[in-house]
């Protein structure tokens, strides 16, 4: 008999989100045994860290949402800005440290699930199971036996793709001497930033009251930017651009989210699955995952309650993922100007529709009529193009770079008193 019915490895938002729809019982349903296995405090536990993303009416999460906006603004690089408000959905920010709370009086409450701190050095598939090699908090080796695993480690490389571009971000949070930010929009892309010679850039700035945000730069390219180029641009983009005056900055937040067509194995092993970034929920076109690895761990945990093979769904629909990947080679090769091309969306398709497109819940006719609002002949070009390319090892892959998540760097702040503000997923 196995040790567990589960094992979920990694306790990142994937991680956490299926241990939180495992706990507890449902009636007339199975309740599966789980053991979430989180790394102890160290280089291998991400640091606290944001997650936004949009949604309409209620959800599991709500008690953790730390702020939400109903407005959102995109500047192009010359003219007047585009504002929309995009009821009913909300765009929604949950820091890490309020979601793990959440997740844990959800655990203590219940029997079924368990947290186990412990270094996962391997999973290997066996008849009828995995076996899962660890070693606990003390430095013990020991192997936990469980019928299924759910691994959301980063992954160490990406998959062979026939586009692959990075978004890289780096950003302050800052505090100001005066009120310079409208607390009720998020600046969703400002495309007044220099422009690279290839791919595109932008400032984006979530604003947690009139004298604090996140104030960053984001850059798709297809190599990742050196960290003097990224801190020299979101000081142009603060100083220059926002022109935010006298300041402190509170922290600092880096980060690389890959953006491919690559095809990601959601199973490893007659038993074993990958969930969340490692899983292939990131929407390749925005970076956006948590949304995405949402919808995983549902299919995932009602498979598990209903007694059938829990193989975790894709997170974006084929449809989805055949647009990105024609966005992502027009971006690539350079023919769609990456700028005007959003700037030509937000102007001409209601916000709301167009989070929904991006999110993947929109019909055939509505991306249709989105599509016409590109640019038509370099959109059709790349998706020909893309028929005949091979799907290639990556630049991540084959430097076997792993793919880390983003990182936070606090600085001492003069105000002993300052609240601590948490890094967030970009755009």
């Amino acid at each position: 008999m196995p040790d567990t019915d589960v094992a979920i490895v990694g306790a990142g938002a994937a991680g956490l989100s299926l241990a939180h729809r495992l706990a507890g019982s449902v009636a007339g349903l199975r309740t599966p045994s789980a053991v979430l296995l989180d790394a102890p405090p160290g280089p291998l536990r991400p640091p606290p860290r944001t997650w936004c993303y949009w949604t309409a009416g209620p959800g599991r999460f709500d008690a953790a949402v730390r702020d939400e906006w109903q407005r959102l603004r995109v500047r192009p690089r010359t003219g007047a800005p585009v504002e929309g408000d995009i009821t009913p959905l909300r765009y929604r920010m949950i820091r890490s440290d309020d979601f793990e709370r959440l997740v844990a009086r959800n655990l203590a409450r219940t029997s079924n699930v368990r947290r186990l701190e412990a270094i996962v050095e391997a999973v290997e598939d066996v008849p009828g199971g995995a076996h899962v090699h660890l070693r606990d908090s003390r430095g013990r080796a020991r192997v936990l036996s469980a019928r299924w695993v759910f691994d959301s480690r980063p992954l160490g490389e990406l998959p062979a793709a026939r586009t692959t571009m990075l978004q890289c971000f780096h950003g302050w949070f800052v505090r100001t001497a005066r009120p310079v930010f409208d607390p009720a929009v998020v600046e969703l892309m400002d495309f007044r930033t220099p422009q690279p010679a290839h791919g595109l850039s932008f400032g984006y700035v979530l604003p947690t009251g009139p004298c604090e945000a996140l104030v960053e730069y984001t850059e798709f390219s297809p190599v990742a930017l050196a960290p003097e180029r990224h801190e020299a641009a979101v000081r142009h983009y603060a100083d220059e651009v926002l022109r935010l005056g006298e300041r402190q900055v509170l922290a600092t937040e880096t980060g690389l989210i890959p953006m491919t067509d690559g095809l990601f194995p959601r199973q490893t092993g007659a038993s074993v699955f990958r969930i969340g970034a490692a899983g292939g929920a990131t929407r390749p076109a925005t970076g956006y995952t948590f949304a995405g690895l949402q919808r995983q761990t549902r299919a995932i945990a009602d498979a598990l309650r209903r007694g059938r093979r829990p193989v975790p769904p894709p997170a974006h629909r084929m449809r989805a993922r055949a647009m990105d990947a024609v966005l992502l080679r027009a971006l690539e090769s350079g023919r769609a100007n990456g700028p005007e091309l959003f700037g030509r969306l937000f102007t001409h398709v209601p916000m709301e529709r167009l989070l929904r497109f991006l999110d993947g819940d929109t019909r055939l006719h509505e991306d249709v009529s989105i599509g016409l609002h590109t640019p038509v002949r370099p959109m059709l070009r790349s998706a020909l193009e893309l028929c005949g390319l091979p799907r290639r090892p990556s630049y991540l892959a084959t430097h076997s770079r792993p793919l880390a998540p983003p990182a936070t760097a606090p600085l001492p702040a003069p105000d002993a008193s300052a609240p601590h503000l948490p890094p967030t997923e970009t755009p």
